[in-house]
């Protein structure tokens, strides 16, 4: 029976804010490794949005390739990465050609084939096409197919699906193209994959809201999502990437799961329990899959407070963790307990005031009759509201020059 681990979604170094998490990414994918290891995984799929920027950092490329050369065991256990839609297809297609030799394989780009041929550590790609690789494991008799379905932008997947304009049909020739490749290439005779980084839900269904750190995703003909239905009934297991929460999508054709990211990247996160699946398949037969959750790394809440007390006591109380604080005030939160509350913890990400009551009481609320108020007045009142304390007068004079400028553009 193939053993395999789908993650996604690891945005190697994103940051929370001025919070940078790569200290904390480097922690859960060390405990990643750790549950291959323990589970003895045959094959790890990574469903995109591997970094979180176009031009990743240094620290965040090295950290990618220490990570994914102990998952891969030295080329003994392989591992198959598309691009998401924060991935620069370029640079994760750039490595393929070394990191294959350790039975790493980087797929971003729909023209893109891999070439067959045969590793040291055993793994031989037997064959492949355009969105398409199988894959021959020396502990295993059978193949393993793969159809690889990174992210496009929609320019990207018209020169690859042909100039079409309504969502009906981009949907259906993309359908089309993966069910042409599995009439090919997925038999019986071989454990059937799907791995992609796309929008998916069930037609019909409400779809799924998309995290707040991630950029809204290819909109295919102005639709937000591509239908469960697209995959095609001889796949066994659909792993996706794009959304942030584990949950899965449909069990027909087969599970389409997201695994979730290994981090909570958003407060639209807070609260989530992050996890990978453990994926058990073997050829013609309906997969077992189990989710295993990730304990590392600080995780996120949302609190409301009504006074400073119980404030200090919850942040004492929970020391490792980012928390976004609505602070609920009759007034705004003066100088003193904004300084005493932001100094008590070492995570606070944001800290909200939330009138209650008059609102007005202090002036520093909006109300319709201050629309007639002059830039400056509203700007006192709304920095009043939003800091605390009133505007100083450097701060009041660069405010009026750059609205003097404005008015003279």
């Amino acid at each position: 029976m193939l053993k395999l681990l789908h993650s996604a979604d690891w945005h190697l170094g994103k940051r929370l804010q001025e919070y940078a998490r790569l200290p904390e990414q480097q922690l859960v994918l060390e405990e990643m490794i750790e549950v291959a290891d323990r589970e003895d995984v045959d094959l790890v799929l990574l469903a995109g949005d591997i970094f979180d920027s176009f031009n990743p950092s240094h620290e965040a490329v090295e950290l990618l390739y220490k990570t994914l050369r102990k998952l891969s065991k030295d080329g003994k256990r392989p591992v198959v990465a598309i691009s998401g839609n924060h991935d620069s297809t370029q640079f994760i297609s750039a490595p393929d050609p070394l990191a294959r030799e350790l039975g790493i394989l980087f797929y971003s780009s729909y023209e893109q084939v891999l070439a067959p041929g045969k590793v040291d550590s055993g793994l031989e790609i037997t064959q492949s096409s355009p969105g398409f690789v199988e894959l021959k494991l020396p502990q295993h008799p059978f193949p393993v197919r793969i159809i690889l379905a990174p992210y496009a932008n929609e320019v990207l997947l018209k020169t690859y699906l042909g100039e079409e304009d309504k969502e009906a049909a981009l949907r259906e020739v993309l359908g089309k193209k993966w069910q042409n490749i599995a009439d090919n290439y997925c038999d019986d005779a071989g454990v059937n994959l799907f791995m992609g980084h796309f929008f998916f839900m069930k037609e019909g269904e409400k779809p799924e809201a998309e995290p707040e750190s991630e950029r809204p995703i290819l909109h295919v003909g102005g639709t937000q999502a591509l239908y469960t239905h697209l995959i095609p009934d001889s796949i066994q297991y659909a792993a996706l990437g794009h959304l942030h929460r584990y949950h899965s999508v449909d069990k027909q054709p087969c599970p389409v799961v997201y695994s979730s990211s290994p981090l909570a990247y958003s407060f639209s996160e807070a609260n989530q329990e992050k996890k990978v699946v453990l994926v058990k398949a073997e050829p013609n037969t309906p997969v077992q899959y189990e989710p295993i959750s990730l304990k590392q790394g600080r995780p996120l809440y949302q609190k409301t407070f009504s006074n400073l007390a119980d404030t200090l006591a919850w942040l004492q109380e929970n020391p490792y963790c980012f928390v976004e604080i609505i602070y609920e005030t009759t007034s705004s939160i003066d100088a003193e307990t904004r300084k005493t509350i932001m100094k008590a913890h070492d995570g606070i990400v944001n800290l909200i005031p939330r009138l209650t009551g008059d609102q007005n009481a202090d002036g520093s609320g909006l109300r319709a009759e201050d629309l007639g108020k002059d830039m400056g007045t509203l700007f006192s009142q709304f920095y009043q509201s939003s800091k605390g304390v009133a505007p100083n007068e450097e701060i009041s004079v660069l405010f009026n020059e750059i609205i003097s400028q404005n008015e003279q553009l």
